[in-house]
């Protein structure tokens, strides 16, 4: 895994406040994407699995991930928390929200349990054949971080084919915006959780993003999705 501190934060910071996402490539290693999709067969690590046609939200499975998480996802949580926190600070300045979100991510996570929200949203998600996810939002309480992250651990080249990453950009007034991303094995895509600010004529105002996943046409495709708020009880 790369050093999180030595990436270029500052490139980062700069895509996320101008389009609401930023691409990191290459932080973690293909041997350590291999060992988190062999994980996904190893029922201790979750607390409870989607069959997402059930429930109308695409076609695939995800799991979520119990406490404590592995070492490896806990590292990156904390670590990805304490950069994107002044970001998120800065975002909710502008837009003249009154909430703040501490520097240190066990403060935020102790917000979120004083609200009953204590059940982990890290999940790792399975695409085969066919698989998509319909456009949506991943909030789980009122207490709620506005950035997350997803880790690509499959090769769009090799292991599958399709399954693009899917932002919509909900400007007011106006038409929605699709952004497609194909990011490759290894890549972490930081991306908005729900809203982005952006700067106008008389001031900052809110757009509303969603983020989905196209069809896979073969092969299989695995992620992991960190989420930095906690889900309610």
């Amino acid at each position: 895994m790369k050093n999180i501190e030595t990436l270029d934060w500052l490139h980062i910071t700069d895509d996320l406040h101008s389009k609401g996402y930023g691409l990191v490539p290459q932080v973690l290693s293909p041997a350590e994407c291999d060992e988190l999709i062999a994980s996904y067969e190893e029922p201790a690590h979750y607390r409870k699995t989607i069959v997402m046609e059930r429930y109308r939200f695409g076609l695939g499975e995800y799991k979520y991930f119990q406490y404590p998480l592995p070492n490896i996802i806990q590292h990156l949580r904390e670590s990805f928390y304490a950069k994107l926190a002044p970001v998120a600070n800065k975002w909710m300045q502008v837009l003249n929200i009154t909430q703040r979100y501490p520097s240190d991510f066990q403060d935020f996570q102790s917000q979120c349990h004083a609200r009953q929200q204590t059940k982990p949203t890290v999940l790792i998600l399975k695409y085969g054949e066919g698989g998509h996810n319909t456009l949506h939002q991943d909030l789980y309480g009122d207490v709620f971080f506005p950035i997350q992250l997803v880790i690509f651990l499959s090769d769009p080249e090799n292991d599958y084919l399709g399954g693009e990453f899917v932002l919509t950009q909900q400007t007011p007034r106006a038409q929605s915006k699709a952004i497609v991303l194909k990011p490759k094995k290894g890549d972490i895509l930081l991306f908005t959780t729900n809203f982005k600010p952006v700067k106008g004529t008389k001031g900052h105002y809110r757009v509303n993003m969603k983020h989905g996943i196209s069809e896979v046409t073969s092969g299989n495709r695995f992620t992991l999705g960190i989420i930095f708020h906690d889900a309610l009880n």
